[in-house]
């Protein structure tokens, strides 16, 4: 703003606020940051970026080998990629029910583990959730494939032989 369009005289006030702007904050890692700026958990009293999910930490501590510390993620995407596997050798059912199986497994750690690393992707509620929803609806659909059903659910039958058509 130029000096012609405050006036002659811009206020006093206008110039005192303008000098004692409260500084940029940093980000809430920084140490260097006062701690009047955080709040009580370290956490900062602004957000200043996205934090990491809860429980998104390394699974074992840092001296581990990275694989280590990233164990439940680990197991979910290993027992995925044997159930692909099989489901690649003529054994749509079995593969199937291992993936579903693995995708509940990892909604199981993901509540059970206060720290499980990259299996953290939001918070432990939605996660929980979408990895059981996701993990129920792949077992389900896999003990309801034909032929030979091995459950039979009339209105999940329904909405398949609907969709399907």
């Amino acid at each position: 703003m130029s000096a012609e369009a405050v006036g002659p005289n811009p206020s006093p006030d206008l110039e005192a606020a303008q000098h004692t702007a409260e500084p940029v904050r940093r980000h809430a890692r920084d140490p260097r940051e006062p701690r009047e700026h955080r709040e009580p958990g370290g956490r900062p009293a602004i957000t200043t970026s996205t934090p990491r999910p809860e429980g998104g930490g390394a699974a074992a501590g840092g001296d581990a080998p990275a694989p280590a510390r990233q164990w439940p993620i680990l197991l979910v995407i290993a027992g995925v990629a044997i159930g692909l596997l099989v489901t690649a050798t003529d054994a749509f059912r079995a593969g199937t029910l291992l993936i579903g199986c693995s995708l509940l497994l990892g909604a199981v750690l993901r509540w059970g583990l206060a720290r499980v690393g990259m299996l953290a992707v939001r918070s432990r509620f939605t996660d929980v959730i979408t990895y059981g929803a996701l993990g129920t609806a792949i077992v389900l659909l896999a003990l309801m494939a034909q032929p030979d059903p091995l459950i039979r659910i009339p209105f999940l039958e329904d909405i398949i032989h609907f969709s399907v058509r």
